[in-house]
């Protein structure tokens, strides 16, 4: 193997050959002590080479393992080149490969391909030197993991039980990670049941798993059961906050964040990783003031701390905070942003209807930093131009995007079409697109309704009936309104006509008081969403008077302590006429209402929104 020109690591005799003396003793301590990069990798293996004429010599194996392991961190070439020059390659030669391609970003498959390869070997020699041991295994997993090969996954996990090593807490580990990444959460908790010893690790791994998964109840409830065993760690941390996010349960939240600065080092109080995680938090459950409070006492901050802030205020409306925050994390603070960081300064743009300053940040995007637009940045751009009534603007964006729109977008434009008064022949084109996309299923009741919505808006009421007709032909059910408050740290749950609440005699007692006062204001209810058949007014008003997050907020009314905001999350988009209603509750009771609806928060106080009636 050719070396490059370095100054010599050896010295030399009078006839320019190396000593030979001692000459092992000599390779070991550079090995050890004097790596610095692959040409010097290189010079010792040179060396070896010249003093050990064959790799069945004694030193000879320890000394190449040792090689390998440089080479394996240095360039991975090299040292697959190592490798294959040996024609018995020890268990430490395959799981050093094994564990280098598996920390590769794109060959991880090859960590399989030589798993393989080594159980071939193993028969065929029938030698103790080629098992697998424990270090094979957790990469062998991990490679498993990251390319979401179940089935391979499954064999190797037997393969574990086989050679006994079902009491390994790391290979454990990995089996959970394993999967857990491939969507078995059950299977991995299983693996996590039967452990005999559980370490830190185990209860982080299973914690996060359910979290990313959506599964935030059972993510906090093992960190309480952990809790009696562990001392949770930065990585416990940002699981069980993220998973107060997913609640929208800020109570908890601020206890996470309590439990941070009293019961943690300074090394946890001062992670950025926690500490994003926190500013995350508590802008989706609705405190964007504690998130910059947050964010501005961090002692450090990298490009996703910064996201997390930009999304977070676009979150709210903010945009021109979230500009701000933009401008200050690349002009004062020199950091380079990257894809998520335009969809949050987009989202941004959208939620505020700044079409030019929108069409401006993905010219920049593209243009000055070179990065490439996903889905997500035409998805922004889209919507902002059909919300902004640019309706054709945005079909011609649709039809020059490079990979194929997806529900969401379409879904977007049917929405606008809606509210814009767009012609009939375009919304029915649009609706049939959101039924024709992949995943159209979580999408398609609100598409029917939507298009439920225009046929009424043109008093086509024979087409409406049809169209309900076609929804229950096909199981298609309208997704309930359900809205969430949390009232002194206890969640409570509202669908729409709910009466399932145990105080629900109280809240319609109280609900009718609020009719008293909006109608003394001058209210006129917005009819556009009541239900999409042809009935009389009245009927219409009493059915919006029960949606979900109007209970929600006369609870919240009724038992929030005064002067405390009440937070309501909802799952739907917030209608005309609840959002009308809560501009007027919050100066009638002198209270500041915050709903997040499925697209953005909302803060209603003295009487306006955040929103300034742009959503």
């Amino acid at each position: 193997m050719a070396t490059t020109q370095t100054p010599l690591l050896f010295s030399t005799n009078n006839n320019g050959q190396p000593f030979i003396h001692n000459s092992h003793t000599r390779l070991f301590h550079l090995l050890n002590h004097s790596i610095v990069d692959i040409s010097h990798l290189k010079q010792i293996h040179a060396q070896l080479l010249r003093t050990i004429h064959t790799n069945h010599h004694p030193q000879s194996l320890l000394l190449h393992s040792r090689i390998l392991h440089h080479s394996s961190l240095l360039d991975l070439g090299y040292a697959t080149r190592i490798f294959h020059h040996f024609q018995n390659p020890n268990s430490f030669m395959w799981n050093t490969l094994i564990r280098a391609y598996a920390r590769t970003a794109d060959q991880k498959h090859k960590s399989m391909e030589l798993y393989k390869a080594m159980l071939m070997m193993e028969r065929e020699q029938q030698s103790a030197a080629v098992i697998p041991d424990n270090y094979t295994y957790p990469f062998v997993l991990k490679a498993c993991a990251y390319l979401f090969s179940l089935s391979e996954g499954k064999q190797v996990h037997a393969h574990v039980l086989k050679l006994g090593f079902e009491s390994d807490t790391h290979i454990c580990n990995s089996l959970i990670h394993f999967y857990a990444t491939c969507g078995f959460l059950d299977l991995a908790h299983k693996v996590f049941e039967k452990m005999s010893e559980r370490s830190e690790v185990s209860w982080n791994i299973m914690i996060d798993s359910y979290a990313s998964a959506g599964e935030y109840d059972t993510a906090l409830r093992m960190f309480c059961e952990m809790q009696r065993i562990h001392d949770p760690d930065g990585y416990t941390m940002q699981s069980v906050i993220s998973s107060c996010a997913g609640l929208g349960a800020l109570s908890l939240g601020l206890w996470a964040h309590a439990y941070v600065l009293k019961r943690s080092d300074k090394n946890m109080i001062g992670d950025v990783l926690v500490n994003t995680s926190l500013v995350d938090m508590y802008c989706k459950c609705g405190s964007v003031g504690f998130a910059k409070q947050v964010f501005e006492s961090m002692p450090y901050r990298d490009v996703n701390s910064w996201n997390s802030m930009i999304l977070g205020l676009a979150m709210h409306g903010m945009a021109e905070e979230a500009l701000d925050y933009y401008a200050r994390m690349v002009k004062v603070k020199g950091l380079m942003p990257n894809s998520i960081t335009f969809v949050g300064v987009l989202s941004a743009c959208n939620h505020r209807g700044m079409v030019n300053e929108g069409i401006m940040s993905f010219d920049i995007m593209t243009r000055e930093y070179k990065i490439e637009p996903r889905l997500e940045h035409y998805g922004c751009l889209v919507d902002l131009f059909a919300r902004a009534g640019r309706i054709e603007e945005a079909m011609n964006l649709v039809s020059e995007m490079p990979m194929k729109p997806d529900v969401v977008i379409w879904r977007s434009l049917l929405d606008a079409c809606c509210k814009q008064h767009a012609s009939l022949e375009l919304s029915e084109e649009l609706a049939k697109k959101v039924f024709e996309s992949e995943g159209s299923t979580t999408y398609s009741s609100g598409a029917y309704v939507l298009l439920s919505r225009i046929y009424a808006s043109a008093s086509m009421w024979n087409d409406v009936g049809l169209l309900r007709k076609l929804m229950t032909d096909k199981g298609v059910n309208k997704e309930p309104g359900c809205s969430l408050v949390e009232i002194d740290g206890v969640t409570h749950e509202f669908f729409a006509g709910d009466t399932s609440h145990p105080q629900s005699e109280d809240i319609y007692k109280f609900m009718s008081e609020i009719e008293e006062k909006l109608e003394a204001t001058g209210y006129v209810p917005d009819y556009s969403g009541a239900p999409l058949v042809d009935e009389v007014n009245e009927g219409k008003k009493n059915t919006m008077r029960l949606h979900s997050e109007r209970l929600a907020i006369a609870f919240g009314l009724l038992r929030s302590r005064p002067g405390m905001p009440i937070r309501v999350f909802k799952n739907l988009r917030v209608c005309n006429d609840c959002h009308s209603v809560t501009k007027l509750l919050s100066r009638i009771y002198n209270v500041e209402i915050i709903v997040r609806d499925r697209a953005r928060f909302h803060h209603f106080k003295e009487g306006n929104c955040s929103c300034k009636d742009y959503w």
